[in-house]
């Protein structure tokens, strides 16, 4: 697994599993269109952009430019990298129909072409770290976050310390 200093910005939920099984960093949905009415969210992709620099991966149809565009305008053009994957014909096995314009999206492409896309892009790659041990579903249930009376409750008062948007899920705060 490749271990990046930038977070990766992409378009919906499946594209973020399909990242963070290729690489080891920061992966943040934009939720499509979404974005455009989030400023929560734009808070903090601007928060981490700034922090460590961003990387958008968006599919290659006309939605995902515009979004691109959105964010090229909204976060400083020295915190922020672009990676494109070419258009390739074809539709996600999960979709009955393929998208309007008919090519795969983040969630469709091959592996290797969403590591190249990365590296054509100019990726920092970071070493691997051991010193710190990840945070698991595990320890938020022994911390109170999950799976108890009031733990959403909790989530969300550690959520407003940290700054971060209000309904994040547990899943997208590990």
């Amino acid at each position: 697994m490749i271990h990046i200093k930038e977070a990766i910005i992409v378009e919906g939920r499946y594209d973020v599993n399909k990242i963070k099984q290729l690489v080891d960093t920061v992966v943040i949905e934009t939720g499509g269109f979404a974005i455009f009415n989030n400023k929560e969210k734009l808070a903090l992709i601007r928060r981490i952009a700034s922090e460590r620099g961003i990387l958008v991966l968006t599919d290659s149809d006309g939605a995902g430019f515009v979004i691109r565009n959105y964010l090229r305008g909204a976060i400083p053009k020295e915190q922020i990298r672009h990676a494109y994957i070419p258009q390739i014909a074809g539709k996600e096995k999960r979709k009955a129909k393929g998208s309007k314009e008919g090519t795969l999206g983040v969630e469709g492409v091959p592996n290797d072409v969403i590591l190249d896309a990365l590296q054509n892009a100019g990726i920092e790659c970071l070493p691997e770290d051991h010193s710190r041990p990840k945070i698991t579903k595990a320890d938020f249930f022994a911390w109170g976050l999950t799976g108890v009376p009031g733990s959403n409750e909790k989530r969300k008062r550690l959520l407003k310390v940290l700054d971060l948007p209000s309904h994040m899920t547990a899943n997208a705060l590990l």
